[in-house]
């Protein structure tokens, strides 16, 4: 399976291996954002994802017990790519995803909102996005609320790395 790839992908795979944050414990600043997402968008799965060169990790999850898929079938990779607020209303007859495995298995996505996680000019290190297992419609207002959840996860990871980095410097 192809994908688009961010055209900063070397900056980006790098500030994201810098920022240390792939396979880190929960946290509940990311778990509650993750659960805001879920229910201001009334969705059954709420993901906070990250991409690194291979795969598509789950920094908070809602609704869905895998930690991780692998990157090929990532509707992130569209959000990461394109600097869009993607939603796919039915998955199933997206031509983009159509034969995707999370589409034609478990967890079987039919809609998919995700925005993008900014961490300085131009990187986008993954998405906040919410699954939906049957078709559902969004607009422009809730692309804007998704948008706004997912500027407040990327100000979590600011105050995180602004915290280690305080850490570091008094120790």
């Amino acid at each position: 399976m192809t994908y688009p790839v961010p055209s900063n992908e070397l900056e980006r795979l790098a500030v994201l291996r810098d920022l240390d944050l792939l396979d880190t414990q929960q946290d509940p600043a990311f778990d509650d954002l993750c659960r805001e997402a879920a229910r201001t968008f009334d969705a059954p799965v709420a993901l906070i994802t990250l991409l690194d060169a291979r795969r598509q990790w789950f920094k908070a999850r809602v609704g869905l017990e895998i930690c991780e898929t692998a990157r090929d079938a990532s509707f992130c990779n569209y959000v990461v790519a394109q600097d869009i607020v993607l939603i796919v209303p039915d998955a199933q007859k997206d031509s983009r995803f159509a034969t995707n495995p999370l589409v034609v298995g478990p967890p079987h996505v039919r809609f998919y909102a995700g925005a993008p996680l900014y961490y300085g000019e131009g990187v986008r290190l993954g998405a906040l996005c919410i699954i939906d297992q049957r078709p559902r419609a969004a607009d422009e207002i809730d692309a804007t609320r998704l948008r706004h959840l997912a500027d407040r996860v990327a100000g979590e990871i600011w105050v995180r790395q602004a915290t280690l980095s305080a850490r570091h410097l008094g120790a």
